[in-house]
């Protein structure tokens, strides 16, 4: 077996991702570069996914605090994407999300791809926000 490259990585321990995805052509340019609004779209389905289950119900995306694209992503990557909640307000989720690519899946070498901070608005059926249920 072949030495790992110097960004190998472990998924995180003891932590489950919030969602797993694999970059296919149709998400790349013609080098097969992986688009950054298709990560970026991931990125936020997997915050929101975190962010729903806190404000039992309907959020919406209100702001991206920061988003850092650390290394690039390839056709055929496996993302793991994980979401951990860093801030609840009245209406809002605060959500830390990391990316990391799971490449050459003989020799896996996996590196983390993305990070990012999201902020999610918990809303009702009129799409105005709407105070997150306290948690005891």
């Amino acid at each position: 077996m072949s030495q790992p490259s110097e960004h190998n990585t472990n998924l995180p321990v003891g932590k489950v991702p919030q969602m797993r995805v694999v970059a296919m052509p149709d998400d790349a340019n013609m080098h097969g570069d992986v688009f950054g609004g298709w990560i970026m779209s991931q990125v936020d389905l997997a915050g929101s996914v975190c962010a729903t289950r806190r404000a039992n119900g309907r959020v919406v995306t209100v702001a991206v605090n920061s988003f850092l694209f650390k290394q690039p992503v390839f056709v055929g990557d496996l993302l793991s994407i994980y979401a951990d909640i860093v801030r609840v307000g009245t209406t809002s989720v605060t959500v830390n999300v990391e990316c990391y690519a799971e490449r050459n899946r003989l020799d896996i070498d996996i590196v983390k791809v993305t990070e990012a901070t999201l902020t999610y608005v918990a809303t009702d059926d009129q799409r105005r926000p709407r105070p997150l249920p306290v948690i005891d």
